[in-house]
């Protein structure tokens, strides 16, 4: 894998301005952002019983290491007023470190890839839009084989929504 790819969603009041405001603090954290998807509109996955997901995915460029980057993730995140109560819960706004080039990292608080890659459309979608042919550093194949692999059924809607 080549880059560093991060996930951000939201299902929560207006969902748009909140990945806006997340790409925007992602600047002003140092974090220059190369690439971004389109915005896909998700069924929730985990808990389905909440509203539908705004999912896009950035391509950035960081000297923040995999730790540091989550830290001011998770600062971003408690800046637009997440509150984690429950696994797979609704939420304002989630950003994931889905790949840091080809690092492959298991730490009590974060791992990388992410391993809800292969299993979620909604992540696999932008990310074969992005960069099709790049490969995943542990399961050695690349995104569009994953996707095609991937047994989530949830819908997962490409939008002309633009952050």
């Amino acid at each position: 894998m080549n880059g560093i790819y991060l996930l951000l969603g939201s299902n929560m009041g207006n969902r748009l301005e909140y990945l806006k405001e997340a790409e925007q603090q992602l600047i002003a954290a140092g974090i220059q952002v190369l690439d971004e998807s389109s915005i896909y509109e998700t069924e929730p996955w985990g808990k389905e019983n909440q509203d539908w997901f705004l999912n896009v995915v950035l391509q950035i460029e960081t000297s923040k290491s995999p730790d540091e980057l989550l830290k001011t993730i998770l600062d971003i995140e408690k800046s637009l007023g997440r509150i984690r109560k429950e696994k797979w819960g609704e939420r304002c706004i989630d950003i994931d470190i889905l790949y840091y080039h080809n690092t492959s990292l298991e730490l009590e608080n974060l791992t990388i890839p992410h391993p809800g890659i292969p299993n979620r459309r909604f992540t696999l979608m932008p990310l074969v839009e992005m960069c099709p042919l790049e490969i995943h550093p542990k399961l050695s194949k690349t995104n569009m084989q994953l996707l095609a692999d991937c047994s989530d059924e949830l819908d997962c809607k490409l939008t002309d929504y633009k952050l």
